[in-house]
Order: C-alpha cells, then sequence, then structure tokens
C-alpha cells in the first residue's frame, strides 16, 4: 500500500550520489507503472488496476518532492506534500466511485490484462525493492524507502488475486472489492498528508512568541 511519507528531504541523504540515483530510478519505474497501470485499468474495465495504480502514484511522488524541493524552506515542502495529498485523495475518490457505479452497471473485468499488468507491477516493485536494498541498513529514510516499495508488493498481489478470481468466478465483484479497499487506503492516506503538511504550515507561519519581562515591584 502506499505509504505517505517515504522518501528523504535531508540534505545529507541526498548528497549521497548513489542514493539520488536510485531515488530517480525509482521515480522513472513508478511513475511509468503509473501511466501504464492506469491506461491497463481502464482499457481492461479494471477498478483494480487503477487502485494499485495509485500505490505507485504516492511513491513517485514522494521520490519527486524528495528530489525537487530538498533544501527549501518547510512552507515550500509542505505546500508540494499538500497538493500530493490532495491528488492522491481525488484519485481515490474516483476509483472508489467508479468501483460503486461498477457494482451496478459495469461489465466483467479482462481477468487477462488484470493479470499480465499486476505481474508487472509486482516486478517492478521487486525491481525497486531489491535496487534500493544495500540501503536498508542507513538512516531512518532510506531504511522507510526499501520498506515503502516492500509493502507496495502487497497491493499488487492483491490484484494478482483479484484477476484470479475474475477468471474462476466470471464475476466483477473480486475486482470491485479489492479496488474498493485500496481506494479507501488511497483516501485515507490522501488526507493524512494534508493534515500534516496543514499543521506544518500553520506551524512555519506561527508567529514567534516573544516574552516581557515583568517589573520587579519593591514593598517599601
Amino acid at each position: 500500500m502506499a505509504c505517505t511519507s517515504c522518501a528523504s528531504d535531508k540534505a545529507g541523504t541526498l548528497n549521497d550520489p548513489r542514493w539520488r540515483r536510485a531515488l530517480w530510478i525509482a521515480l522513472v519505474i513508478n511513475g511509468g507503472m503509473f501511466a501504464i497501470e492506469i491506461v491497463a485499468g481502464i482499457t481492461g474495465g479494471s477498478k483494480a488496476l487503477q487502485a494499485d495504480a495509485l500505490d505507485f502514484f504516492g511513491d513517485a511522488a514522494n521520490y519527486a518532492i524528495s528530489l525537487g524541493v530538498a533544501g527549501m524552506a518547510i512552507a515550500w515542502r509542505a505546500r508540494a506534500a499538500m497538493l500530493k495529498g490532495a491528488t492522491l485523495a481525488l484519485l481515490g475518490l474516483y476509483v472508489l466511485l467508479a468501483a460503486g457505479w461498477g457494482a451496478f452497471h459495469g461489465a466483467v473485468p479482462h481477468a487477462e490484462i488484470m493479470g499480465v499488468v499486476g505481474v508487472a507491477a509486482l516486478i517492478a516493485n521487486v525491481v525497486v525493492a531489491v535496487m534500493l536494498y544495500r540501503f536498508r541498513s542507513g538512516d531512518a529514510n532510506m531504511r522507510s524507502v526499501w520498506i515503502c516499495s516492500r509493502n507496495d508488493a502487497i497491493g499488487n498481489i492483491a490484484v494478482v488475486l483479484a484477476a484470479g478470481g475474475v477468471f474462476g468466478l466470471n464475476s466483477a465483484w473480486p475486482d470491485l472489492v479489492v479496488a474498493a479497499l485500496m481506494a479507501v487506503l488511497g483516501l485515507s492516506g490522501g488526507f493524512q498528508i494534508m493534515r500534516q503538511a496543514r499543521a506544518e504550515l500553520r506551524a512555519e507561519t506561527a508567529p514567534t512568541p516573544t516574552h516581557h519581562r515583568q517589573p520587579l515591584h519593591g514593598n517599601g
């Protein structure tokens, strides 16, 4: 499942050229798979594929924010995170509504497309996880990126299982159930990101309290 905050924005971490190169490769892979799953989900009528694309979008956005606004003021990083959270929430809402509509009016999705793209997505996440494996013992930010890539495989496996259910039952329900669950997680993650970003913006713009020394009054 998509992590709400994976990539590091600390200069010390990003100054490692191997780490930056790994983030760039991960960004390209996740961005590419986001586009592939969205197109395949629409073409194949699979809401689960569209929901799984949220994972790739969330991770790609994390990497892009980390590489693009690292070193900038907290306010700028918070605004970028706010945009990411809003987009993730909107995509989650779209998939959830599409799954609801599909429950009454949708056709059975193409299980073959779901299975092939789901396996490709799983391979992509495994490649990223293996590439980041060397950083698993680094600082907390490096470790979190590796853990996120590893955990995203859960969503890919869910899509593959849904494809098997669609094929075996000739029903759209396995696809719709997986899509709804993942869309809810995407919505929750988006709101969580926006809450955190809003708190950071408030903390950044809050006036610094000034303490005035009170005069001492004698008794005589």
